[in-house]
């Protein structure tokens, strides 16, 4: 449990950095922030909703959430509007840059963090694999085809694409793979209903 809350807390809050470095967001963020400039919300408040919205989507497609699914679409928003009320505005590259990179590597460790606590997956990496079930497309083809729309939509909203999206898609995927092996924990035994089992690793860390 402290794992879960953890990673799903610094998930958060390294997505609160890539916000505050303004060199790109990862693809979900950047339809946040763009809805976030539409409607006058807080990104972390957009983040829930559309988190909330994803979540439903489930139903379709049979998807079993578990407590870290439920857990992520509301502790990843308030960690992140958290995190933004705290640090102070950048405007030199020379923090900028340093803020992007903390906010890639604290989000691969934040990955590993709450995957390996096996209490399900997020809401939109269910959306993936959900969509692979049903399709019987790839996941890779999944999770590409929903995050290009993602990205697409969000930067006609306004969001934010830069080097850091580039940086992030390229990244994340070994840094997550590598943060996973680091917080292992061994399978849960007692067959509790709020683990979600079978989630395919590879629909996560493939970015």
């Amino acid at each position: 449990m402290i794992q879960l809350y953890a990673g799903l807390a610094l998930y958060g809050a390294s997505s609160a950095l890539l916000v505050e470095a303004g060199l790109g967001l990862e693809p979900w963020n950047v339809l946040h922030q763009g809805l976030a400039e539409r409607t006058g919300l807080t990104i972390g408040v957009v983040s829930i909703i559309v988190g909330a919205v994803v979540l439903l989507l489930w139903v379709p497609l049979r998807q079993r959430p578990g407590l870290g699914t439920v857990s992520n679409v509301f502790v990843v928003g308030i960690a992140m509007d958290g995190t933004l009320a705290l640090v102070p505005e950048a405007h030199s590259l020379l923090v900028r840059v340093p803020l992007m990179l903390a906010g890639v590597l604290l989000n691969g460790v934040a990955t590993g963090l709450y995957i390996a606590a096996r209490f399900g997956p997020g809401p939109r990496d269910g959306l993936m694999t959900g969509l692979h079930r049903r399709t019987g497309r790839s996941i890779r083809l999944m999770r590409t085809a929903v995050e290009v729309a993602v990205v697409v939509s969000g930067f006609a909203l306004g969001g934010t694409i830069g080097v850091a999206t580039v940086l992030y898609a390229v990244s994340i995927g070994p840094l997550a793979q590598l943060f996973l092996r680091v917080f292992a924990v061994p399978s849960a035994s007692d067959g509790s209903t709020v683990v979600a089992e079978g989630q395919p690793r590879r629909a996560i860390l493939r970015r």
